[in-house]
């Protein structure tokens, strides 16, 4: 999908998908010391928004000016400040080691602009700071619940650790998440990596 595919998903009053954080961004992420924080594909912001609530400084990124839009109304309704950037991660760039938390959620770029972005979040982390990637992991294609359907933009967990030079591995793994449909609840299998990069 692109910028306009995006711009017209997020179109309308609600939110697509919900303005509570991540459950996974939560369990990794709730025990460590507030800092500066990257969310890179921050949607309509509910993380960042979630992470600037308990005392981190965070700067997001996204290329939907109408999630952006949506992100910054839900940072005023909560009272917290981000710093929401409009930007393609083809050709954006982040500051190095710079952050002590960069997030990557569900972010569906083909393997060769994946492979980058994941290239570039990494650099962002700064000495002694965190890398956590959660996106639909491709075996979700065949054994899981919704998601993308195109095998071109999903990835595997060691596919993504072998992009983490310089970061140290602490987690690769699949997650199954429970999704409540009209039939009943359903799996969605996630991956997720969680690296540092030593201080």
């Amino acid at each position: 999908m692109d910028r306009e595919d995006w711009n017209r998903r997020y179109a309308g009053r609600e939110l697509v998908w919900t303005a509570a954080a991540n459950r996974f961004l939560v369990a990794e992420v709730e025990s460590l010391r507030p800092g500066r924080a990257l969310d890179i594909a921050c949607g309509e912001g509910r993380n960042a928004v979630w992470l600037a609530e308990r005392g981190w400084t965070v700067d997001a990124v996204d290329f939907s000016e109408v999630a952006l839009d949506k992100a910054r109304s839900l940072a005023d309704t909560r009272r917290v400040k981000v710093n929401w950037t409009a930007g393609d991660l083809e050709s954006w760039r982040p500051e190095e080691r710079a952050y002590d938390l960069v997030i990557v959620f569900y972010l569906q770029l083909s393997w060769p602009a994946m492979r980058m972005a994941i290239r570039d979040a990494a650099s962002a982390v700064a000495p002694g700071g965190t890398f956590l990637l959660v996106g639909h992991d491709r075996t979700n294609l065949d054994r899981g619940h919704g998601g993308p359907k195109s095998p071109d933009v999903l990835y595997t967990p060691d596919q993504i650790a072998a992009e983490l030079e310089g970061l140290e591995v602490i987690d690769a793994s699949r997650r199954d998440r429970p999704v409540d449909t009209d039939d009943g609840t359903a799996t969605a299998i996630d991956c997720l990596v969680r690296a540092v990069r030593p201080a």
